[in-house]
């Protein structure tokens, strides 16, 4: 009989009760909690299959009744449990490190599941008696690996974080890539699939690509959706819960791409983009939701899984279906999977290192993930699918079902609980001596402070000074150690060189601006769009300072003052084809995002002499405040060229960050008072609601007015002052007007003579036979060529943001024709030039 909703729920609600005791065992006995889970399934689903088959009736025999009989399919795992595992395993994955360590996590992942479905296959073939197809089949399904044990048990003995990154990166794609083979090959034993190894390859590339374009797609659309929830933490998480479920499931059924794969990318996506399109204090709520529900959903996917064993080890009539050739083909089936494992660890990896297509993996992190390589609940899954599938043949079904259990439970029973002994007689479990000094020297400041903070708030609160010293004494390195010494700098080298202290200096000052980049999103003191630039340009400087150094710290750094790919392309359309708007924008990115950069360099300052001078040596301190300084100094000047330009528009952005200042200050005051009781809630309510409307006008950026207006930058230029109306107009219908931006060259030697351009605000820096010659408002240049029917004599380079007139050689004619006034002042000036032009060159002759 089937079971009724409540009682399902009732059970479920049972073994989330032992899940949370099994989790206190687990820590108590230091094995991995998902082990213990698949044993308790294991062992509830035997017990109660015995009981079931010995005719118990009363209590016992329906709740064992009640186990036996739980509708739980494989769809169940595929549709309900996995989503969310996947989306919530790759929101917490290090995308950075990830993009490091592509190539041996693209071979973990994707090829090495390739690989070992075809060994595995290949090898079962003259034992198993079942057609090839299914012998691939079996294959793709234990080749999949399960990184929950593994990672609990790196995490419990501090293994090495690259090593988990691995681990990590692997399982996350290598789930997809087992469930696409999967696919394919029971397409193929079903005969609803061409069986040719190119349609199998087509349909493999396929679902990949699709997938990932799907997942992608998914995601971004949530991300342009979140800010719009802004405060709204609960309906962002919602929005985040069924992202996973829609990309899988509309994936798989409407598009046939992989649903695991738009799942695992949209988990991937949502963590790289999300945190700077949702406040903090939101994004950390997020989080730790998903981990709950990844913990409820870990939990009961292992306890389930295994309480199906006892079905697939055990016929109807409770005879333990498993024969010694079963054992012989799980043998052979054991050593096919750990020699292509190998394969790719110890070939695959050594010619992917040869070719720098990746950073060296060493043998002991080889044979870790050799050994490590578990078989969990997705295996099952995929095991209970055929199982379930009345077109599958019963011999193909008892095949499959038996030897990935069998595989299941050797890989969790002997490897699981050997793993960590394996990774400590490889001394994975120490730290390296950087870490060992660093650890060091963290501990000796950071106990040391703890130490005078107890000596404080004991002598505060008269507590015994024998108390005092007895508790105080553990935290003290050496027994005469002083505070002062204890916060002394280091004598000798924290590392092994300057280099790699400096480097390790850079790093702490990244992650310090980042941290202060998110504090002010938090604040809401800064937008999300700002934001979002900001850690994609820290991000990149983290890298280059962790890789390489100061030199490309400072290039970095340079990097986000310059000018961006996207304002390129938007001052190439201003320039080309006279297109504002994209031009506005990105000048008006650029003003707050440099705005934002000096604020946060200021507050970066300090952290130099209040933390980083305690780990590294005084001289390292030093250059690392200068590179903080320089930094600075890059930032002022390339903030102050565009006040000087724009000088009304920078006090707008300082007023507004001042009033989203004083907002959130405000926010956190009526939080204060409703916190201790002040105010109701009633009150609190009304106070917030008007906080949101008037944080509402605020947030909104203002305008930027490039003074392109034709007619304003006529008035700016003294010549032009004498015209009357009508000349003015015909002016206006000649000129076109362009800015200019800092370095950017308007003209080069040797060029053909196209236009020539008057100065209304800005500097252009002339470069002609030797002389430099600065030009500013009421200046023109470009007229030589134009006059004298010559290439470019100068290279013209703007010096500053610059609004210009621009004057074409056809226009150039037609103006001088209408107007002897101006004819007269440009063949004066044309003139004058020409001269100073020949004297240079004479000049540079005579020497």
């Amino acid at each position: 009989m089937s079971m009724n909703l409540p009682a399902i729920l009732l059970l479920l609600a049972g073994l989330l009760i032992l899940v949370s005791f099994v989790q206190r065992l687990a820590a108590r006995w230091t094995l991995p909690a998902s082990i213990l889970f698949a044993m308790m399934g294991a062992v509830i689903g035997g017990g109660a299959t015995l009981v079931l088959h010995s005719g118990t009736g009363g209590v016992f025999g329906e709740l064992a009744h009640a186990f036996v009989d739980l509708p739980i399919t494989a769809d169940t795992f595929m549709y309900v449990f996995v989503p969310a595992l996947l989306f919530q395993s790759s929101l917490s994955v290090d995308i950075r490190g990830v993009f490091e360590d592509a190539a041996p996590i693209f071979l973990l992942a994707v090829v090495a599941v390739l690989l070992a479905t075809a060994v595995i296959g290949v090898a079962l073939i003259p034992f198993a008696g079942v057609p090839v197809v299914a012998c691939l089949l079996l294959a793709s399904i234990v080749a999949t690996t399960d990184s929950v044990a593994v990672i609990s048990i790196f995490r419990d003995v501090g293994a090495p974080a690259r090593l988990c990154r691995l681990v990590e990166g692997e399982s996350l794609l290598n789930d997809a890539a087992a469930i696409v083979a999967f696919t394919v090959l029971l397409g193929m034993l079903l005969g609803q699939q061409d069986t040719s190894v190119a349609s199998a390859a087509i349909a493999f590339v396929w679902t990949f690509i699709g997938g990932i374009a799907f997942g992608y797609l998914g995601t971004r659309l949530v991300v342009w959706v979140l800010p719009w929830l802004q405060d709204l933490r609960l309906a962002q998480v919602t929005l985040t819960l069924v992202l996973p479920y829609l990309v899988y499931i509309i994936g798989e059924r409407a598009l046939g791409v992989s649903g695991v794969i738009a799942a695992v990318t949209s988990g991937l996506v949502m963590g790289a983009i999300g945190p700077p399109r949702i406040p903090p204090s939101d994004w950390r709520f997020l989080v730790e939701l998903w981990e709950q529900l990844a913990y409820w959903a870990s939990s009961l996917i292992f306890v389930l899984a295994a309480l199906l064993i006892p079905k697939l080890l055990f016929d109807a009539n409770l005879h333990f279906d498993v024969s010694a050739h079963d054992a012989l083909v799980l043998l052979v089936m054991l050593l096919a999977a750990f020699a292509a494992r190998a394969l790719i660890l110890f070939g695959f990896f050594p010619l992917m290192t040869a070719a720098h297509l990746g950073q060296r993996v060493g043998h002991r992190f080889n044979v870790v993930i050799l050994w490590g390589g578990l078989r969990g609940a997705v295996t099952l899954a995929l095991a209970l699918a055929i199982t379930e599938n009345d077109a599958v043949p019963a011999e193909v079904k008892r095949f499959i079902g038996v030897q990935a259990t069998g595989f299941v439970l050797f890989s969790l029973l002997v490897p699981g609980l050997t793993l960590r002994s394996v990774i400590r007689w490889l001394g994975l479990d120490r730290l390296s001596a950087f870490d060992q000094t660093l650890r060091s020297q963290v501990l000796t400041l950071s106990r040391g402070r703890v130490a005078d903070t107890v000596e404080r708030i004991g002598r505060q609160y008269r507590v015994n000074d024998e108390l005092i010293a007895r508790t105080t004494r553990a935290y003290r390195s050496e027994p005469a150690a002083t505070p002062a010494a204890a916060l002394a700098p280091p004598s000798a080298a924290l590392v092994a060189s300057d280099e790699e202290q400096l480097r390790l200096g850079l790093v702490a000052l990244t992650q310090r601006e980042r941290e202060i980049v998110l504090e002010h999103f938090d604040a809401r003191t800064v937008s999300g769009e700002t934001v979002e630039d900001l850690l994609g340009s820290l991000d990149r400087l983290l890298d280059r300072a962790r890789t390489r150094g100061a030199s490309a710290y400072l290039d970095a750094g340079q990097a986000i003052v310059g000018f961006s790919r996207s304002f390129r392309f938007a001052h190439l359309l201003h320039r080309r084809f006279s297109i504002d708007g994209p031009v506005v924008d990105r000048l008006a990115d650029r003003f707050e995002r440099l705005s934002v950069s000096r604020i946060v360099l200021e507050e970066l300052a300090p952290y130099v002499d209040e933390t980083l001078a305690r780990l590294v040596t005084p001289a390292i301190a030093a250059r690392l405040r200068e590179l903080v300084s320089t930094r600075q100094a890059m930032t002022t000047a390339a903030l102050e060229a565009m006040g000087a330009q724009y000088p009304e528009y920078a006090a707008l952005l300082e007023e507004r960050f001042l009033r989203r200042l004083a907002l959130r200050r405000e926010d956190l005051e009526y939080r204060s008072l409703f916190d201790e009781h002040v105010i109701g809630p009633e009150l609190f309510g009304v106070l917030q609601r008007e906080i949101q409307e008037t944080r509402a006008a605020v947030l909104e950026r203002p305008r930027l007015d490039l003074g392109l207006e034709t007619r304003a930058l006529i008035a700016r230029v003294p010549m032009f002052a004498a015209l009357d109306r009508d000349q003015l107009d015909a002016l206006s219908r000649l000129l076109r007007p362009q800015l200019a931006v800092p370095d950017e060259r308007l003209i080069k030697i040797g060029a053909p003579g196209d236009a020539m351009y008057f100065i209304a605000s800005g500097v252009l820096e002339v470069m002609a036979a030797g002389q430099r010659i600065l030009l500013s408002r009421g200046d023109f240049v470009g007229e030589m060529a134009l006059v004298l029917n010559q290439p470019r004599q100068a290279d013209v380079t703007a010096l500053s943001y610059c609004l210009l007139l621009t004057l074409d050689r056809r226009d150039f004619q037609s103006l001088l024709r209408g107007n002897a006034q101006l004819r007269e002042i440009i063949d004066r000036e044309a003139t004058a030039r020409a001269r100073m032009n020949e004297g240079a060159r004479a000049d540079g002759v005579l020497r």
